[in-house]
């Protein structure tokens, strides 16, 4: 079977399949936007922590239902408590400690 999935939400779905259950991944915390969610998720990566984006916006087609139903920051739960640290050492501007 050829595959006929491209772009951001074909992309999204190999990493969360590869990287992520989905069935036990869970929300970290809710953003306005795509763009702010994507830094989120950024900075957690460059802290060892997989993590996905997921916007109901109809495959990017309707970017004003991010707003209305907000951007999804999913990690494993096993993460979940270490990713809020870091979020929250992000929000007050504080470099979250390197755990060993």
């Amino acid at each position: 079977m050829i595959s006929t999935c491209r772009g951001m939400a074909c992309r999204a779905l190999h990493k969360l399949s590869t990287l992520l259950n989905l069935d036990d991944a869970v929300v970290l915390e809710t953003f306005p936007n795509r763009m702010i969610a994507e830094m989120a998720a950024g900075l957690l990566e460059s802290e060892g922590i997989e993590a996905l984006v997921m916007a109901d916006d109809a495959g990017g087609a309707y970017p004003m239902l991010q707003f209305i139903r907000g951007v999804r920051l999913l990690v494993a739960p096993e993460d979940r408590y270490r990713a809020r640290e870091i979020l929250a050492a992000m929000a007050q501007g504080v470099e979250p400690e390197n755990q060993p």
